[in-house]
């Protein structure tokens, strides 16, 4: 039986060199797939999707559909997945709105079964999510970023470097740097020593956000005077410049502290 005559790529599609493309996968004509790239059964690429190199994208998937966004117009918009990503089955990802115009999953990302990354939003690199993890609109996840299963995001929540979110944890509030957050209402229970180790950060760093949280989250109840406190008290360091900077442009709220 022919392969090719099992699927339907359009011809204005721009595919790489060495590009597999499964039996029943369709892909649409504004679509462009990275060199190197596996494309599996049953995958739907729609109008709009920017697949990058040597990425896997699993049965089921459907890459750059219409935003649920009833605000949507029909305007011109964007997918973007970054090279090196592996896509497991049924996940769902969707194009942009007016707002930022596109959404995007950064590189060397893994994005478990059935999770589901919503209009506008975007992924840092080397971002974990695990199964059946639902991504509101225009939320901003950063680097290095790993989220346990069947966690849900809200709308406009930003999620910040090196954060480990544990699984079944409601979203609300933003969540600032190098952290673990749990619990409801959702909590910090920590610094996410392990994996800033993990990734190669020197004792002298990760001591440098855990004094800066011991002063925020653990010896004051408010994080306004906790920041006061930390830069009159703290030595300067990139690790403390990047906490206290995420924390003073959050317009959401940051999630509590240990209660």
């Amino acid at each position: 039986m022919n392969k090719e005559a099992l699927r339907f790529v359009h011809p204005d599609a721009k595919i790489g060199k060495n590009v597999t493309i499964e039996p029943f996968a369709s892909i649409y004509g504004d679509v462009e797939i990275g060199d190197g790239t596996w494309i599996g059964p049953n995958v739907v690429i729609m109008d709009g999707a920017r697949i990058g190199k040597n990425c896997k994208i699993y049965p089921g998937a459907v890459i750059s559909a219409v935003s649920q966004d009833l605000k949507y117009k029909g305007e011109y918009t964007t997918t973007h997945i970054g090279d090196n990503t592996v896509i497991r089955e049924c996940v769902t990802i969707h194009k942009g709105t007016a707002d930022r115009e596109k959404t995007v999953v950064g590189n060397n990302c893994l994005l478990m079964a059935y999770v589901h990354v919503a209009h506008d939003c975007i992924l840092g690199d080397n971002v974990i999510i695990a199964n059946s993890t639902q991504l509101a609109g225009n939320i901003t996840i950063g680097d290095n970023v790993v989220i346990e299963g069947m966690v849900g995001v809200q709308q406009f929540v930003n999620i910040g470097d090196h954060v480990f979110v544990a699984g079944s944890t409601n979203v609300r509030k933003n969540i600032p740097p190098y952290v673990k957050a749990a619990r409801e209402p959702l909590s910090y229970i920590g610094v996410n020593s392990i994996g800033l180790r993990r990734r190669g950060f020197t004792d002298e760093q990760v001591k440098n956000i855990e004094d800066t949280y011991r002063i925020l989250y653990v010896q004051n109840s408010n994080v306004s005077a906790g920041i006061k406190i930390a830069d009159a008290e703290l030595p300067d360091s990139e690790e403390k410049g990047k906490i206290i900077d995420f924390i003073k442009s959050s317009t959401k709220g940051i999630m509590r502290g240990i209660s």
